[in-house]
């Protein structure tokens, strides 16, 4: 597991990169576990605050509840759409996966000004960071998991 602050300093180019895009779209779509171990995709938010990256929810959301129980998750951003004909101008789009660790300390909570007392706050602990992209006639893929220096897969 790895903070954001941690990941930017095992693979800056990435988490440069991985951080705009994060940051470009307002919406992301998160995958949580159900009870039965199904997955479950909800949308959500997400901000970067003092070297971490937060995701909020709001009370008694089913997300939330999958997160207390299982803390495993994935986020993904969307990608706008592009021209079919160009592929290489696509942006690419960012995968992270990790740990949603929620924060009870009232302080910490205050400090975010959410909507209700009620929200739930998690910090999002990292294990994975993939950016997938094109470029000229291949698919690019640079992945990074925590403690091991990120890595490029190049296919036609």
């Amino acid at each position: 597991m790895a903070t954001w602050q941690e990941f930017e300093t095992q693979a800056p180019e990435l988490a440069k990169v991985a951080r705009i895009l994060m940051e470009r779209h307002k919406h992301k779509v998160l995958a949580t576990l159900r009870k039965d171990g199904s997955p479950r995709v909800s949308g959500t938010e997400s901000q970067f605050r003092d070297g971490e990256l937060w995701m909020g929810s709001m009370p008694n959301a089913r997300k939330a509840h999958d997160l207390r129980r299982d803390p495993r998750m994935a986020i993904h951003t969307t990608s706008p759409y592009t021209d079919a004909s160009d592929p290489s101008a696509w942006e690419g789009d960012v995968k992270l996966s990790g740990r949603a660790v929620e924060i009870l300390d009232q302080q910490t909570r205050e400090s975010f000004d959410m909507p209700s007392p009620d929200s739930h706050l998690f910090r999002i602990d990292l294990t994975e960071v993939t950016w997938t992209r094109v470029e000229a006639d291949e698919l690019v893929i640079d992945t990074w998991h925590a403690g091991h220096p990120p890595r490029q897969l190049r296919r036609k």
